[in-house]
């Protein structure tokens, strides 16, 4: 695919949209946005926020793999994504990433002086930390248990999207298994630009994803060995 000028691809393919998960009508707004992934333009991140804020479901670069997101707030986009990767949301154990270790604990409770200086320590970086939920995080994103991950990512845009929107923003893997292809964004957008409203090209992804460490026994432990090295 030639790629076009920095900023805005397809800005004009805004249409309404009836979804084949969904009964009920959506805007999508079928974009893909190039971002640069060290110095985000604010321009392009008030249009993804703008998209969040409508309960938008985006593509987003990470310090580790892309990633599908949302504003945990709006619980129907929730939903889109939990369709998309069709997984029931009761048992999805999804995780939302966070702006830094203040927003985070707004997020969990009981964080006790080791564990903080291991989030300190480790975040950001490529880790989900699983926590006890506190009532902050929406019902449809805690585990039966009352537990939820979280994440910091070592990103850019990451960073800028939080900042603007003010809430966590989902998550949560690309459906499938993780390929090659799932590394470059405008393969992701034509492959997903019918089912999410924006992808945002922040450059070639990775294919490791987050190392997810239990913390919420008295023994901590890695679940998922991925990208981030721990050491307890």
């Amino acid at each position: 695919m030639k790629r076009e000028r920095p900023g805005v691809k397809n800005e004009n393919r805004h249409k309404f949209y009836y979804s084949s998960i969904d009964t009920s009508p959506f805007t999508l707004h079928h974009m893909l946005i190039q971002i640069h992934p060290d110095n985000p333009q604010p321009r392009l991140i008030k249009q993804v926020v703008e998209c969040l804020k409508d309960g938008g479901v985006i593509v987003y670069p990470t310090d580790t793999i892309y990633g599908l997101g949302c504003d945990i707030l709006q619980h129907k986009a929730v939903e889109r994504i939990c369709k998309i990767k069709n997984i029931d949301p009761a048992k999805a154990q999804l995780s939302f990433i966070c702006s830094d270790l203040s927003h985070l604990s707004d997020y969990t409770k009981g964080i006790d002086t080791p564990l903080y200086r291991i989030l300190k320590r480790d975040l950001p970086g490529p880790f989900t930390f699983i926590l006890p939920a506190s009532k902050q995080v929406p019902k449809i994103l805690q585990t039966k248990k009352s537990t939820v991950g979280l994440r910091i990512p070592d990103n850019a845009t990451c960073h800028a999207i939080l900042h603007e929107l003010g809430n966590p923003i989902l998550s949560a893997s690309l459906p499938g298994e993780l390929t090659e292809e799932y590394t470059d964004p405008e393969i992701i957008y034509e492959k997903f630009e019918n089912l999410v409203d924006i992808v945002i090209d922040g450059g070639t992804g990775g294919m490791i994803p987050s190392t997810v460490i239990d913390c919420t026994g008295s023994e901590w432990s890695v679940i998922r060995q991925g990208l981030g090295k721990w050491e307890e």
